[in-house]
């Protein structure tokens, strides 16, 4: 008996272990393999044996550090990314503050019709954001003269397109959270003479942190991980190349030139600097997120 109690959690345990081998452990361990392996071509290569592949160590990882194309996607992605982690995560935090207001009306369907965009699938959203950036369909270009595809405005075109879909998510998140905070915190606030906003901004905002900081992490890696956007209006605008961003750069390399080595020490950079944003980021604020010393 006690060793059918002992062994009980392993078996609970069992489904989630196996398929975190088989669909992230060893994925990940076979994309290591990859990145530090290379095909040699001898002669013209052709016939049996003129294509070996072989191993090159760090070889491939020194490239992809050195290539200057992932440094420019990097940069690319930095400046989309600064304008959709403040907008995005500001607006949720003005919503979620805005819906948890005693006097809020119609706070169920304004709920609903904020989350709604996040239920989109990505390349949908992009495709009816897309169309309405046309010139030849757009109904926008009748009221604003701006080329919403040009090289200078992509980048604002594809971060709305991130916006609208990512405000509901962060605004349940936060709001959620704020559900949790007891009333009683407001209404001593409010017989000391506190006003709507002076409870917003001194009570519930400081309440928020962590869960503020929480998103903000989430919204980063997704930022780093952007490729539905620019991929799905790339055939729309030839502003748009096909190493806009990293991840870009990766499908690129994988399945259009069919270079999965580089693809994959590439793939390995990119999840090294998502550990280091993502970290480092928590490393900075953890005294505000989790009441620890930094």
């Amino acid at each position: 008996m006690n060793r059918r109690v002992k062994a009980a959690p392993y078996l609970f345990l069992t489904p989630a272990i196996v398929l975190f081998t088989l669909f992230l452990a060893l994925p990940i361990c076979y994309t290591f393999y990859l990145s530090m392996r290379r095909v040699k071509v001898s002669g013209l290569g052709l016939g049996k044996g003129a294509r070996q592949e072989i191993f090159v160590g760090l070889d491939n990882l020194a490239a992809a550090v050195t290539d200057g194309e992932l440094w420019a996607g990097w940069l690319r992605v930095l400046g989309y990314g600064a304008l959709v982690l403040v907008v995005m995560l500001g607006l949720a935090l003005l919503f979620a503050l805005l819906l948890d207001s005693a006097h809020v009306r119609l706070a169920r369907f304004s709920r609903i019709a904020i989350f709604l965009p996040y239920a989109v699938p990505g390349v949908a959203a992009t495709l009816l954001w897309g169309f309405l950036y046309l010139p030849s369909l757009s109904p926008l270009r009748a009221l604003l003269d701006v080329d919403f595809l040009g090289a200078t405005t992509v980048t604002f075109s594809m971060a709305n397109v991130a916006v609208w879909g990512g405000v509901g998510f962060n605004m349940l998140v936060l709001y959620t959270n704020l559900r949790a905070i007891p009333r009683e915190l407001y209404e001593a606030a409010r017989i000391d003479g506190a006003t709507e906003t002076q409870i917003a901004l001194r009570v519930k905002i400081p309440i928020l942190v962590p869960a503020i900081i929480l998103t903000t992490v989430f919204s980063v890696i997704a930022t780093i991980q952007v490729f539905t956007e620019p991929t799905t209006l790339r055939p729309l605008t030839n502003t748009i190349s096909s190493t806009w961003s990293p991840l870009m750069k990766v499908y690129r390399d994988a399945f259009v030139t069919g270079d999965l080595y580089s693809a994959a020490a590439t793939s390995i950079v990119i999840a090294a600097v998502s550990l280091v944003l993502s970290f480092g980021f928590l490393r900075v604020v953890r005294g505000r997120a989790f009441g620890e010393e930094s």
